[in-house]
């Protein structure tokens, strides 16, 4: 039984840094979710939420705590404005900007992991399902094996979706102006795959207005999309603002 105990304690102390544990991790250690229980009591283990644990102080890391995450929450990844900075196109840097990440299905972030780390979770369909769910996404270049983060074709069409709802137009445009190095072939296939009549057309006429280098390809997007050749579109967004968009 000692020597039981000794493997196990031996084992929470080879356990990676920076991550939750979750039941599954402990229970190749030999930890069952009553013995979980009982090292929480004794100091050994501290709970974070239902099935989910940390060793005593262990700091949390982002991106180890995403990858963690992205285990329970299909598709889970960093997008809209938040990939866009991580990847170097931003406008204005906030002391501590909230992560915008999206997924798949309609879920809710758990309550320490929103508390560590400030977070609002988007699951809007904004593709035809036929585009794979990974199209888009990567982890950084300097983070190889860290968390998948949306690329910059994805991440502008994922932030111009939010503009009127929690995305303000002008700090959208002003984000998008520095986005003058997209890749047009991965541009046109999400322009083309994107059910958003709203996201097409806005991302096609910021960039003509904003002279952006691959405003042809994304005008050629639009002519070829659902959107193209419906007279003006005009909504009323949820921040008051109304939005105009030409054919």
């Amino acid at each position: 039984m000692a020597s039981s105990r000794a493997q196990i304690l031996l084992g929470l102390q080879k356990m990676p840094r920076g991550a939750p544990l979750g039941s599954p991790e402990l229970k190749n250690i030999g930890v069952s979710a009553a013995l979980a229980y009982q090292y929480v009591k004794r100091g050994w283990l501290n709970k974070l939420g239902r099935g989910v644990f940390t060793l005593p102080a262990d700091e949390l890391q982002r991106d180890a705590t995403l990858k963690f995450l992205a285990r329970q929450m299909p598709g889970l990844h960093a997008g809209g404005k938040t990939a866009l900075a991580w990847r170097g196109v931003r406008h204005n840097i906030a002391a501590r900007e909230r992560l915008s990440l999206w997924g798949v299905k309609p879920g809710k972030l758990p309550q320490w992991f929103s508390s560590k780390f400030p977070s609002r979770y988007v699951s809007k369909e904004l593709f035809h399902k036929g585009l794979p769910v990974a199209f888009g996404l990567s982890p950084l270049p300097e983070s190889p094996n860290g968390p998948l983060v949306s690329e910059p074709e994805r991440a502008l069409l994922e932030m111009l979706s939010e503009v009127g709802l929690q995305q303000s137009a002008e700090e959208a445009r002003h984000i998008m102006e520095g986005a003058r190095s997209l890749r047009p072939e991965v541009l046109r296939r999400l322009l083309h795959e994107c059910v958003r009549v709203k996201v097409v057309r806005l991302c096609t006429q910021w960039a003509q207005e904003l002279n952006l280098p691959w405003c042809a390809d994304a005008r050629k997007a639009l002519s070829q999309s659902h959107g193209a050749g419906q007279g003006r579109w005009t909504a009323r967004m949820k921040d008051g603002t109304t939005l105009i968009l030409k054919p």
